[in-house]
């Protein structure tokens, strides 16, 4: 259950916070609860979503590629309640193929195909589980893709973004309110015990 207070408002005179409401319904299909968690402090998620929204749209990467990048830093920082948040954003707000999305959750990078994306993800990945591990010939692959310096501090900013999303809702246990399937392909999710599949300790979200 979740550890801090995740009820909806039942009004809101902030319309920073309507309009930041009204843009996650557009491509989520709802307000899940991860931004009532967020609204404890809200004047940092005015804050923090205002720089979400920047790295998602005024930067050199495609809104699609940022969706990989998103499921695959939750799935290795072991985050399905986030990973389920970008699937259904791939999904349903930009029309990506269902059985695709379920193939990424479930195989990572190997599912992709497409290899300036795998470029962008080896990076993204070496990005989040030691930095120092991402080397010169590393950024010399994203500039070959055509990214310049402005893409290449956009795709790291964006991995520290996705896994600051990770820590708060490992630590808080936000209550998961996604589609099953999308932990199910990612983790391997036992509905019957709300636990990865062989975890006998308490399931993150």
């Amino acid at each position: 259950m979740t550890r801090v207070n995740a009820r909806p408002p039942q009004t809101s005179n902030d319309p920073v916070i309507e309009e930041i409401f009204d843009w996650i319904t557009g491509i989520e299909g709802a307000v899940p609860n991860h931004f009532y968690v967020e609204l404890n402090f809200p004047e940092y998620l005015k804050a923090k979503l205002g720089s979400t929204k920047v790295l998602w749209q005024l930067g050199e990467l495609s809104l699609p590629e940022i969706q990989h990048v998103g499921i695959l830093v939750s799935k290795a920082n072991g985050c399905p309640y986030c990973t389920a948040a970008f699937c259904t954003i791939l999904n349903y707000g930009l029309e990506t193929a269902e059985g695709y999305v379920q193939a990424l959750a479930h195989q990572g990078i190997d599912a992709v195909t497409d290899e300036r994306l795998k470029v962008i993800l080896t990076v993204a990945l070496k990005a989040n589980s030691d930095p120092k591990s991402v080397t010169d010939e590393d950024i010399d692959q994203l500039r070959d893709l055509g990214l310049t310096d402005r893409g290449v501090v956009q795709l790291i900013h964006l991995v520290s973004d996705f896994a600051s999303y990770n820590r708060l809702n490992i630590a808080l246990d936000t209550d998961y309110d996604y589609r099953d399937m999308w932990r199910t392909s990612a983790f391997g999710w036992d509905a019957s015990s709300g636990k990865p599949a062989g975890d006998n300790s308490r399931g993150v979200r």
